[in-house]
């Protein structure tokens, strides 16, 4: 298997060539990503995120970055590989990466390591998240509210709690604003697959969908419903304004460039220390891109309020009464999720149709 390797920054590549970041001067951050730092999604806020470091420390720090790395045995070289080579702190921004990165971080333990979405720790790896599924709650609203043929179409990435989450958490707002709603979800088995997301767009449109939500990373759904007309979609990871202000009618955008700049700072002042963080809307790790004029009055009214609500802890998206797809229980009146059933969610709620796969 072969993956690119880009580095970014006015001496990185010279770096890696020459064995500068041997130096004790600069701290040395490395990232290493699933996707390409040019797919206007979730790699694409990773790379911001690693810009941001450069412009908040310039010559107190270096980066580099791997892109396009699939998880499994090329994520633990490049890793072995940035660790030899004098990485002080390593970012691994994909959930699949994280045993690669647990292995790795045990040979260095002089290395500091953060893994995204994951929730293995050690003395030397912390984990970060965002509350995607609060985004998420708030374009199912907007989807509920425009919908006309009542059937939202869902392109999912790998069945994982955090996409299971974004599922539940978008169609109980749709429901609930929209009892008549269907949801129908298509599996990719991608994060980054450009044909494999046009693919699943045009079946779901092809099966009577006007809104596709997706977690996955290319705007290849976006273009395929502006191909298709009169079906809205949603912005992932980034703003993908490139396809305002329709079909795209809004967005989730994850913000990581505080937390970037925040632990690279815990490594150059010695306070770094292990931790697991999951912030979204209040602490500004999750936000909603522009809701354009597609979007009517009010309905852009009641998101940007649902918002507002979710950011000062006043409404919860997974709040009872809720059951589970099966018609059991879960959430009494007025109850809300616990951290520790929304990290491992493994189940759909109550109205949601299909299996998740296993």
């Amino acid at each position: 298997m072969t993956f690119k390797t880009v580095l970014l920054g006015a001496t990185a590549a010279a770096a890696f060539a020459t064995g500068a970041m041997a130096q004790d001067d600069k701290t040395k951050v490395g990232f290493i990503y699933v996707g390409p730092v040019g797919d206007l999604g979730w790699t694409y806020q990773h790379d911001q995120g690693r810009l941001a470091v450069e412009e908040e420390y310039g010559d107190k720090v270096e980066t580099v970055y791997v892109e396009s790395v699939p998880e499994g045995p090329d994520a633990e070289r490049v890793l072995t590989q940035m660790a030899l080579q004098g990485a002080d702190l390593i970012f691994t921004t994909s959930f699949g990466f994280m045993e690669a990165t647990m292995n790795v971080a045990q040979k260095f333990p002089d290395v500091k390591f953060e893994h995204a979405t994951g929730y293995q720790r050690a003395d030397n790896v912390s984990t970060y998240s965002a509350r995607f599924y609060e985004g998420r709650a708030v374009q199912g609203l907007i989807a509920g509210e425009m919908t006309e043929s009542n059937i939202i179409g869902y392109i999912g990435s790998y069945p994982i709690p955090e996409v299971i989450r974004g599922i539940n958490a978008a169609y109980i707002q749709a429901k609930k604003v929209n009892p008549e709603v269907e949801f129908r979800v298509v599996w990719a088995y991608t994060w980054f697959d450009p044909a494999k997301e046009a693919e699943a767009a045009k079946a779901l449109i092809d099966a009577g969908a006007d809104v596709i939500l997706q977690h996955t990373d290319s705007t290849a759904p976006q273009a395929a419903a502006q191909e298709a007309g009169d079906v809205i979609t949603f912005g992932q990871a980034s703003d993908m304004l490139d396809y305002a202000p329709k079909p795209r009618v809004s967005s989730i955008i994850d913000n990581w460039n505080q937390y970037y700049i925040d632990r690279v700072g815990a490594v150059i002042d010695g306070t770094w220390e292990s931790k697991d963080t999951w912030d979204g809307i209040d602490a500004g790790m999750v936000e909603i891109g522009e809701i354009t004029d597609a979007v009517p009055t009010e309905v852009k009214e009641a998101a940007l309020a649902l918002k507002d609500a979710i950011a000062a802890g006043e409404v919860h998206p997974f709040t009872g009464p809720l059951k589970k797809q099966d018609g059991s229980d879960w959430l009494a009146e007025g109850e809300v999720a616990d951290d520790a059933t929304l990290a491992g969610m493994n189940f759909y709620v109550e109205g949601l149709t299909g299996e998740i796969p296993q």
